[in-house]
């Protein structure tokens, strides 16, 4: 599963979604993580009320189970939500190695349901409904 961060500094989920310089992206899974990519962004990015600034962001984060954010305004993450994405807000800024450890240790037990869900990103949904 591929994890996004909002982050300026590449080290801890610090920055608003919209304003973000970095997303920094990484593949996970019960086994460990792995660094996959940086999406780097310039530009006026605190400029309120521009979609525009949000389009690259959500094709940055398109193939991605979650994002981590700071903070993120309710038009970003419906966006963000309607890519199948699901947006995770971060009260205080946290180091992006310590959640991906504890996203690695919840993967080794019984995932919640809405991160079972995450799971299941680009899987086809199947039903057997002899099994019941």
């Amino acid at each position: 599963m591929r994890v996004a961060f909002a982050t300026e500094d590449m080290q801890r989920v610090d920055a608003h979604f919209g304003w973000a310089r970095n997303i920094a992206i990484y593949e996970v899974s019960p086994e460990g993580f792995q660094f996959a990519e940086v999406v780097q962004f310039d530009g006026d990015l605190k400029e309120d009320g521009s979609e525009d600034k949000l389009t690259p962001k959500i094709d940055a984060v398109r193939d991605c189970a979650i994002v981590y954010v700071a903070a993120i305004g309710g038009s970003a993450a419906a966006k963000v939500v309607n890519a199948k994405v699901h947006p995770v807000k971060v009260s205080n800024p946290e180091g992006i190695s310590d959640i991906l450890e504890k996203l690695v240790t919840v993967l080794q037990g019984t995932p919640p349901p809405w991160l079972r869900k995450a799971l299941m990103k680009g899987q086809e949904r199947s039903f057997d409904f002899d099994e019941e």
